[in-house]
């Protein structure tokens, strides 16, 4: 292994969720603002994953907003990335589902499988010199949670 190899292998420890075309997921960013940070989150379905490997790895997620078609790219092992939750799963038989940016109503439904709901959120960073956990922001914690419970 050279020494990208091994860069790359030590910001991959994030835990992901198998991201797949057709599932339903709820993507939540942290946005930097001036000196203001916040969460914030994006459901929709994922139309393709891949567009590289290993950390180079990104899926997009494409969601309908007044009748106008809205697609993010996002790394999958991205630093801005909080957590991804999988919300529903779909049976579909290609790998790029970009044909539902054209479909509309009943022609863009997809074929729904059951899945318990899955979480993978970053791991605490434990630094090697100072075995310290960098803090939590409570009010995400807390928004987060109103979220769940209002589900």
């Amino acid at each position: 292994m050279n020494a990208i190899d091994i860069i790359h292998q030590e910001l991959m420890t994030k835990k992901v969720p198998d991201v797949r075309p057709g599932m339903t997921v709820k993507v939540y960013q942290r946005i930097k603002e001036g000196d203001k940070e916040r969460t914030q989150m994006f459901e929709g379905i994922v139309l393709a994953v891949g567009s590289g490997t290993g950390i180079g790895k990104t899926f997009t997620v494409r969601k309908v907003v007044d009748g106008i078609g809205v697609e993010k790219v996002y790394p999958l092992y991205g630093s801005t990335i909080e957590k991804i939750v999988i919300k529903k799963t779909a049976k579909v038989r290609r790998a790029k589902l970009y044909y539902l940016r054209t479909a509309i109503g009943k022609a863009a439904r997809l074929k729904e499988t059951m899945v318990k709901e899955e979480v993978a959120a970053k791991p605490e960073k434990i630094s090697a010199k100072t075995e310290e956990v960098t803090p939590v922001d409570e009010d995400i914690v807390e928004e987060i949670a109103a979220e769940v419970a209002a589900e």
